[in-house]
């Protein structure tokens, strides 16, 4: 199948450069499923075949370009970042063979600490580019703020920024000697600078941030998704790539100078392209002029990966299978993680007693990383616990009061639990319209209102949830699991993941009241670890773990609870089942 881009110039005064991106690719390099053991549709293998397929027709006219989230995901990223002895990382090696021209640094490739980011840096045949990551103390930018790219005599400039909410995200010693400048103040300045020094014919965004809105309160600011407020409010660029929410576009939006500017996205995991194709006029042999902007999406599931790329990579496919295969412990009993969503599970219930066992804390707080995954009892690979824990987070423990621990759950429960008003409503948020009805999605876990993994249920106190209250008034504790009376001036040392301690999803600065400046101080301890490896950890001192069942909190009015589970459940499992 050959690349359908955006077809070719009709004479010979026109001139198109296709500027092809992916983003949020979290280590699909292969068209294999390391995590289940099974073949996959999509990879950067499968974008390497549409590449080489596509420079064979357009030359040096094609520009490749990536804009994020690359460094996490699958057991691939874990082997080749942590594990894996080579002169060169897997990941440069496979972006140098494909090459790339340019690179956009994403908040989870920040997850993949300073050693593996900063080799990277400097292994990549292309630049890293970061223009709003600075060095704290130079105030200069720690990766490249943005590459000029000659193509036919043209001058395109690509201008890369990244989410600023990585401090919120992830424990400083990621991100050590690093600050993250707003994106809005940053793409201001660097397009001033680069049509001062650069004399761009056009100018790219490249921005790890979501689309967001064009016009959002001012209280929103900085803001995560920044993509559609820039190429509304920064006037000078082109065209706009966004990435981080993995969500798929094609926007048009005006900026304030009554140009319009086309904001393509190409979603996730290598499973589309989003191709831009710049046209220009050629005046004179000096002079061009940009007539036009164009977009499409390609899909790479209909294309077989390329033979060329398995060639190179054969024996680190080979290493990450082992790897990925290798046994850890035993489960002793099958798990659900869908089951809690609707209350006290073993899926979170064993996190938890990790979580515990590890810090000795009193309290614990997680949620589910996994929306629907299914563990059976028996042997544990590797692989098996990346459906466990998806993400790289690291374990705190942090001093909080009982009031904060509340606070926190109320929090946590709002975002989670519909208010019932009787025994036919539903139990969880699901997102609806205006009268009510629940939006449909393309996946089950995005039809809640919240993230999933937003939903942190507590372990070592005892409590109940009664949904027929509002949120904010419907976590009662009633005592400590060792039968100690709870206290809420108490101060409890409590285990809690690196991203929500860091402030991630809200639950500390919103839900507990403590502001974000103060939340590195309440740090007691951190794991040198992370989390994932301390349950692999778990189970090979272990050999044989049961999955606890805690039972130490429930939703009231049962009834009620248990109905709207029964309508949940049967509305997520109804997703299961489509194609």
């Amino acid at each position: 199948m050959v690349l359908a881009l955006l077809p070719q110039a009709g004479f010979s005064r026109e001139i198109r450069i296709q500027v092809v991106v992916t983003s949020d690719v979290h280590a699909r390099l292969f068209p294999y499923d390391f995590v289940n053991d099974r073949p996959t549709q999509t990879s950067l293998a499968n974008v390497h075949y549409l590449m080489e397929s596509a420079r064979a027709r357009l030359g040096s006219n094609l520009i490749l370009l990536d804009n994020g989230d690359l460094l996490q995901g699958t057991p691939a990223a874990y082997y080749a970042n942590f594990v894996q002895d080579s002169r060169r990382n897997l990941f440069s090696r496979v972006m140098n063979l494909m090459q790339y021209d340019a690179a956009t640094v994403g908040n989870h490739d920040i997850e993949a600490g300073p050693a593996v980011y900063n080799r990277l840096k400097e292994e990549f045949d292309f630049p890293y580019l970061g223009a709003n990551v600075l060095d704290a103390e130079t105030g200069e930018p720690h990766f490249q703020p943005y590459v000029v790219l000659r193509r036919q005599r043209l001058n395109i400039v690509v201008l890369g920024l990244t989410t600023p909410s990585v401090p919120n995200w992830l424990p400083p010693h990621l991100w050590e000697g690093l600050y993250f400048q707003d994106m809005v103040e940053a793409a201001a300045y660097w397009v001033e600078h680069i049509r001062e020094h650069e004399n761009p014919d056009a100018i790219i965004g490249l921005f790890h941030s979501g689309f967001g809105q064009a016009d959002p309160p001012a209280a929103a600011h900085p803001l995560e998704q920044a993509s559609a407020y820039i190429a509304r409010h920064v006037p000078g660029f082109d065209l706009i790539f966004t990435g981080h929410d993995h969500r798929e576009r094609i926007e048009h939006v005006t900026n304030v100078e009554g140009q319009e500017v086309l904001v393509l996205g190409p979603g996730h995991f290598a499973e589309n392209l989003a191709v831009g194709e710049l046209v220009f006029e050629r005046v004179d042999r000096r002079e061009h002029v940009l007539r036009g902007v164009r977009g499409e999406m390609v899909s790479a599931r209909q294309v077989p990966p390329s033979q060329a790329f398995f060639s190179a990579f054969d024996k680190d496919v080979s290493e990450i299978i082992a790897f990925a295969n290798e046994p850890v412990g035993r489960l002793g009993a099958g798990m659900r993680s869908v089951e809690s969503l609707f209350g006290s599970a073993p899926f979170t219930d064993l996190i938890h007693q990790v979580q515990l066992e590890v810090t000795g804390a009193e309290i614990s707080f997680t949620a589910p990383l996994a929306f629907d995954e299914e563990l059976r009892a028996g042997t544990l690979m590797v692989r098996d616990f990346f459906r466990m824990y998806e993400y790289e987070n690291y374990l705190y423990t942090m001093a909080l009061s009982g009031r904060e621990v509340r606070d926190f759950l109320e929090y946590s429960y709002g975002l989670w639990m519909n208010h019932m008003q009787d025994e036919n409503d539903r139990l969880l948020r699901f997102r609806t319209d205006e009268q009510g009805n629940i939006l449909p999605q393309n996946q089950a876990r995005f039809l809640m209102r919240a993230p999933f993994y937003s939903f942190d249920s507590a372990a070592g106190i005892r409590y109940r949830v009664d949904v027929s209250r509002p949120a904010g008034g419907r976590v009662t504790i009633l005592e400590m699991e060792d039968g100690q009376p709870f206290d809420p001036e108490k101060t409890y040392r409590v285990a809690i993941n690196s991203y929500r301690g860091s402030g991630g999803g809200g639950h500390l600065t919103e839900g507990a009241g403590i502001p974000h400046a103060e939340l590195a101080d309440r740090i007691l301890a951190t794991t040198e670890s992370d989390l994932r490896s301390e349950l692999i950890n778990y189970f090979r001192e272990k050999k044989e773990v049961m999955p606890p069942a805690r039972l130490n909190w429930e939703v009231v009015p049962a009834s009620w609870a248990e109905q709207g589970r029964e309508r949940d459940l049967e509305l997520i499992q109804s997703y299961r089942s489509r194609p």
